[in-house]
């Protein structure tokens, strides 16, 4: 039987997306206190499930997919913009496809515009009434109002009408800024993009007995198998050294592994896979706040999205990606690297950033490792000496040398040269993630 919690989820993933709720209704509705009412509507505004707007209140709003990251609601361009709402509050949990700017004349400018556009656009009046009528929301630049006309038909078509005190200008580079960011986060690998999810996951019951465990794992051949109460919830976790040589009637309960190393659905990969190498663990499940179970990760599926995550397009650079853009394998030997000290790799004072020769380094490693061993590895920890500045224009050569190879570290060495002269030295020990 489900809890009062997971039925008040339920109910608001029923309502219609617009659909406006509060800590009162839902109380009265399924019959909860108002402590229990409000404490699950939180976690659905955590979900994404609903959203929360001043003087509007708690309204139902769907869920982003990931695919869609990129678009932006109106509610989110309204806080992007520091604005204030004219008319048409209704419609702020909708999503913009993409903006205009009015820089045309009238006639010129609805050859651009389309349903779910918003229009960026100064004090032109008419404009803002020809933009509600085709379907789109409009965003006013430089503080100006509209007329009560243009704000009661915004009511009434739920299309928002926004104001800014900033200029037409700046709140285009705002917008770009704000979907470069999520384009910058749809590129992030989190844990609900590969895990197996609970109807394709092979779990144990927390009555189930040892020779339940034998008959799964006969057929299944895993390393271990979460445990789960009736209701779902995670208990503990089990695996082949935890059932050898106990009895076939002992009870799962008994032996199973309680308060098992877990993720969340927004775990990113990488941290998940840094977990299991440190724990030397091969399988994580995946669980909500309240730690009920929605799947699992093993560590072959985080190895396939390591290898994925690098034949992705770059559709939102990072300054890891800028710096790896900038290296070169040197010709004379593959294993090593080159690169001019162009402006983006330079600190305030004109010379080579920590941070960027971190990455280098990093990234100098891994090519390494690759040379002579399959699978990814994750730097574990960096010891870096500056011997000298590297100043901006100067072409820098990474040597690496691994120093020792075992079947789970590997130490690194490098040596940073600059126009035939010792600029830095470092080593990186790398933890091996194979299959």
């Amino acid at each position: 039987m489900s809890t009062k919690h997971e039925q008040i989820l339920r109910y608001i993933k029923e309502l219609s997306v617009g659909e406006k709720i509060s800590v009162r209704q839902v109380a009265r509705a399924l019959s909860v206190s108002e402590g229990t009412a409000y404490r699950a509507i939180k976690e659905a505004e955590n979900r994404k499930l609903v959203n929360t707007i001043e003087r509007v209140g708690t309204i139902r709003i769907e869920k982003k997919k990931r695919e869609n990251i990129e678009q932006l609601t109106f509610a989110e361009v309204l806080n992007i913009v520091d604005g204030q709402v004219l008319g048409g509050r209704g419609g702020l949990h909708k999503t913009l496809t993409k903006f205009v700017i009015g820089a045309m004349q009238l006639d010129d400018m609805m050859r651009y515009i389309d349903p779910g556009n918003l229009l960026i656009v100064g004090n032109r009046l008419q404009a803002h009434k020809t933009a509600l009528l085709a379907g789109a929301a409009v965003l006013v630049t430089g503080g100006f109002d509209a007329t009560d006309e243009v704000k009661k038909l915004a009511d009434e078509l739920e299309l928002p009408i926004i104001s800014t005190s900033y200029d037409t200008f700046t709140v285009a580079t705002m917008l770009n800024r704000a979907i470069f960011d999520q384009l910058i986060e749809k590129k992030i690998l989190l844990a609900e993009d590969i895990l197996t999810p609970l109807s394709e996951a092979v779990v144990l019951s927390a009555s189930a007995s040892i020779d339940d465990f034998n008959k799964v794992n006969k057929e299944s051949q895993h390393s271990g198998y979460p445990v789960i109460e009736k209701t779902g919830k995670l208990v503990g976790i089990v695996t082949s050294r935890d059932v050898i040589g106990k009895p076939l009637d002992e009870s799962i309960r008994k032996v199973m592994t309680r308060n098992p190393i877990t993720v969340t659905e927004k775990t990113s990969v990488a941290s998940a896979g840094h977990s299991m190498i440190w724990e030397g663990i091969d399988l994580v499940p995946v669980v909500t706040e309240n730690e009920t179970l929605v799947g699992i990760l093993s560590r072959q599926d985080v190895l396939k999205a390591f290898q994925m995550a690098q034949r992705q397009p770059q559709q939102g650079e990072t300054n890891d990606d800028v710096v790896k853009s900038q290296m070169v394998i040197s010709v004379d030997d593959p294993m090593s690297i080159e690169f001019t000290v162009v402006p983006q790799l330079t600190n305030q004072l004109g010379s080579l950033s920590h941070g960027v020769m971190t990455t280098l380094l990093t990234e100098a490693g891994h090519q390494a490792i690759k040379m002579h061993k399959r699978g990814e590895s994750v730097p574990e920890n960096m010891t870096l000496y500056f011997i000298k500045h590297v100043q901006l224009g100067s072409v820098v050569r990474v040597e690496p040398r691994i120093l020792h190879m075992s079947r789970r570290l590997v130490k690194v060495d490098f040596d940073i040269m600059s126009e035939g002269e010792l600029v830095a030295k470092a080593m990186i020990m790398y933890q091996l993630f194979e299959r």
